[in-house]
C-alpha cells in the first residue's frame, strides 16, 4: 500500500476530454471525470495522488478519495512539490500574512479551505486557541503534518479538532471533537469591535464562533444606535445581540440552546449591557409565532439561522423555510425598521435566497428596499473558480 506521504504518489488518470476544467485551474476533479479502474479504486481514501491526463501529462498533486463525488482536490500544480509539513507551513504563513494585514488582533479565520490553498481544511484563530475542522479524508490523513506545521508557524497555546460536521460522513469519516494540545479550562474569549464574547470550541457549534458575520454584526450595531428594540433570532452566543445592545435600549435574544444562551448572558455582563438584554430559550419559529400575537414590534429584527439545506435534496424545503422565516420576521419589524436575514446554506444560491426573502416580505404585506447584500468577511476568501465557497448570503432591508 502506498503511503499518503510518499515522495512518488500514485497516478490517477482523467478521462479523455475531461481535463479542460481542472486544467484551467479548478481545484476539484469529480469521480465521473477520472478513470476509476482497479488501480484508482485501490488507493486509500485521503491519500496523496498525482492527477494526469490520458497521455500522462501532469495536471496537479492533491488528495484523492475514490469513494466520493469530489474525488480529487488539487493542492499543487508543480509536479516536484511535495505535500508535506514544509508545504503546509508555507500555506499557513501566507494565510497568516494576509490576516495580519486585515486585522490588528488574532481573532479570525486563518485558513478557509481551497481559497487558502489547503482544500478541505478550516482553521479559526481565537486568540491563543486554534480550532481546526477537517472536512475531507485527505485533510484527516494530513492532520499530523498540519498540527506540526501549525505549531511551527503559530505555536498556539491550545489546539482543538472540531470534526463534528455531518458532511464528514460523505468522506467516510467519523465525527468527534477533542483537545489535541494545550489546555482549555472553559470557554475562550473572543474580541471583536471592542467587545468581548465567549466561545466554546469543544462544545459549541462548528469552531465555537462565527467570524463570517463580523462585518454584518458591526453594520447591525450601527443601525441599532438609539434604537428602541432589537429582536435577535438564532442568537447563539450573542454576537448580534450584545453588539446591538451597545446602542439599543432593549434586545430580545432567542435561541434553542441553553448552553449558548449562558455564554451570551456572560458576554452581555462582560460588556456592561446585561440590563438591556433578555435571553429566551425557545425555537425561533415558535418565538416568531408567539410574538406575532402580541403588540410589540421591533426596530430591528435579525434572523441568522443554521443551514436549512445541508445537501442539494434539501434545497426545495430550505427555500420554503427561508420564505416563511422572512414572512414572520418581516411582520415583527416596526414601520421604517430593518430586517437582517442570512443563509449559510452553500447549496442555496444568492439569487434563490433573495427571491424567497422578497416573497416572504411581500406575503407579510410589507414593502421596502434592500440596503445591503453581503457575504462573509475577507478572512473567508472565495476561490475564483469555486463559487460554492461563497456560502454566506445576507440581506439588510428597510421596511415601510
Amino acid at each position: 500500500m502506498t503511503s499518503p506521504h510518499s515522495a512518488s504518489p500514485p497516478r490517477v488518470y482523467l478521462l479523455h476530454g475531461r481535463d479542460k476544467r481542472v486544467g484551467f485551474g479548478h481545484p476539484w476533479a469529480y469521480s465521473n471525470e477520472i478513470r476509476m479502474d482497479a488501480a484508482a479504486k485501490a488507493i486509500p481514501p485521503g491519500a496523496l495522488a498525482q492527477l494526469v491526463r490520458v497521455d500522462g501529462k501532469f495536471v496537479a498533486t492533491g488528495t484523492f478519495n475514490p469513494k466520493t463525488l469530489i474525488a480529487f482536490r488539487a493542492f499543487a500544480r508543480d509536479a516536484d512539490t511535495p505535500i508535506d509539513r514544509a508545504f503546509i507551513a508555507g500555506r499557513l504563513r501566507a494565510a497568516l500574512a494576509l490576516r495580519e494585514r486585515l486585522y490588528a488582533k488574532p481573532f479570525y479565520r486563518l485558513i478557509h479551505a481551497e481559497a487558502d490553498g489547503l482544500p478541505g481544511l478550516i482553521v479559526d484563530r481565537l486568540g491563543g486557541t486554534c480550532v481546526l475542522q477537517a472536512g475531507t479524508a485527505g485533510i484527516e490523513t494530513l492532520t499530523p503534518e498540519i498540527l506540526a506545521a501549525l505549531d511551527e508557524v503559530l505555536g498556539p497555546r491550545a489546539v482543538v479538532l472540531a470534526n463534528e460536521s455531518p458532511l464528514r460522513a460523505l468522506e467516510g469519516l467519523e465525527t468527534y471533537a477533542r483537545l489535541v494540545s494545550g489546555e482549555l479550562s472553559g470557554p475562550v474569549e473572543v474580541e471583536e469591535s471592542g467587545l468581548v464574547f465567549f466561545a466554546d470550541p469543544l462544545g459549541g457549534q462548528k469552531t465555537g464562533w462565527f467570524f463570517d458575520q463580523r462585518d454584518n454584526r458591526a453594520f447591525v450595531a450601527h443601525l441599532a444606535r438609539d434604537a428602541g428594540s432589537v429582536l435577535d433570532l438564532y442568537s447563539y452566543v450573542g454576537g448580534f445581540a450584545v453588539a446591538a445592545a451597545q446602542g439599543a435600549r432593549r434586545v430580545l435574544a432567542v435561541d434553542s440552546s441553553a448552553a449558548a444562551l449562558d455564554l451570551a448572558k456572560r458576554a452581555a455582563a462582560k460588556n456592561g449591557v446585561a440590563g438591556r438584554c433578555e435571553f429566551r430559550k425557545q425555537d425561533a419559529f415558535d418565538a416568531l409565532e408567539a410574538l406575532a400575537a402580541g403588540p410589540e414590534r421591533f426596530d430591528i429584527v435579525v434572523a441568522d439561522p443554521p443551514p436549512f439545506a445541508r445537501s442539494k435534496k434539501d434545497v426545495p424545503a430550505a427555500l420554503k423555510g427561508y420564505r416563511k422565516l422572512a414572512r414572520l420576521a418581516a411582520g415583527l419589524v416596526a414601520p421604517g425598521g430593518f430586517l437582517f436575514i442570512a443563509s449559510c446554506s452553500h447549496n442555496v444560491t444568492a439569487e434563490a435566497f433573495a427571491l424567497e426573502v422578497a416573497g416572504g416580505v411581500s406575503r407579510a404585506g410589507r414593502e421596502g428596499r434592500v440596503l445591503r447584500a453581503t457575504g462573509a468577511g475577507p478572512d473567508h476568501p472565495v476561490h475564483p473558480l469555486l463559487p460554492e465557497t461563497a456560502y454566506l448570503k445576507s440581506l439588510t432591508l428597510q421596511l415601510d
